[in-house]
């Protein structure tokens, strides 16, 4: 589902050139794959599938240790807020080794962006705004992610423990129940997605206002300006879309895993 992370982050920039004005996301996608070539639909994913495999594990990890600080696998082990501060505390844990990854990526996916690699977008991006140019938009991503991540693990265990009471391991429902928590997720959280792509693209910014927004509340002070309370719901089809299919193959490719350990290895495994 990249090519839709990358139509949303166009779709998301403000201001931008000639070339990236779309009117909407199958005319966005046509217009790439016409004009650009088809292979553009795919710039930036290097960068996620360096950066996607440690922040996974220690997302995860944070996330079983927290869980049972919390209390979250005492008797039939559904516990909302447990479920909701471990997400919370893996994402913090995560996101803080992803945001990097996360800026180079959108910086390649932009329209007119000239980055072709990792390393030429990361030394580019370091020479000419220095390090807080990669997390610029960390306590952005926070406030989406956290808010996010406690939404998702909420809707997810809830979800589970209504189509599967007995909590064995279910395919289908790890399945559907990832793709209904994400699909929540990202709809509450759009508003701060379109924030986070402002401050991560800004220094390819066409507009000054854009190219100095300062943060959060700056940049959502722009949007604002530029577009009205519907500039923050900029992308929501694409996000809501390539994130229900990446969360239903997360929470399924990480419950079956945990399936696998727990009959080789018993319960302390899982």
């Amino acid at each position: 589902m990249y090519p839709v992370d990358l139509l949303k982050t166009r779709m998301q920039v403000l201001n931008p050139s000639a070339g990236g004005l779309y009117t909407g996301l199958s005319n966005a996608f046509t217009t790439i794959s016409r004009v650009e070539g088809w292979r553009t639909l795919w710039k930036g994913v290097s960068s996620v599938i360096v950066g996607a495999g440690p922040a996974h594990a220690v997302y995860f990890g944070t996330y079983e240790v927290v869980k049972d600080l919390a209390g979250g696998n005492v008797g039939d082990g559904h516990h909302p807020f447990a479920a909701g501060l471990s997400g919370a505390c893996a994402t913090i844990t995560s996101d803080a080794l992803m945001n990097p990854f996360d800026v180079i990526k959108q910086r390649m996916q932009v329209h007119g962006s000239t980055h072709k690699t990792i390393w030429q977008c990361a030394t580019t991006v370091y020479r000419a705004e220095g390090m807080r140019a990669f997390y610029v938009s960390y306590p952005t991503t926070l406030c989406m992610t956290i808010p996010f991540t406690a939404t998702q693990f909420i809707a997810y265990e809830s979800t589970s423990k209504i189509m599967n009471p007995s909590k064995k391991y279910d395919p289908l429902t790890h399945c559907v129940a990832g793709a209904l928590a994400g699909a929540v997720a990202a709809a509450v959280t759009t508003p701060l997605d379109v924030i986070k792509t402002v401050l991560q693209t800004r220094g390819l910014a066409k507009d000054d206002e854009v190219r100095t927004a300062r943060g959060l509340f700056n940049a959502a002070a722009i949007i604002k300006k530029q577009y009205g309370w519907s500039g923050f719901f900029r992308g929501m089809r694409p996000r809501i879309i390539a994130t229900m299919p990446s969360t239903a193959i997360c929470w399924s490719s990480y419950e079956m895993a945990k399936a696998y350990f727990k009959r080789h290895y018993g319960d302390s495994a899982a």
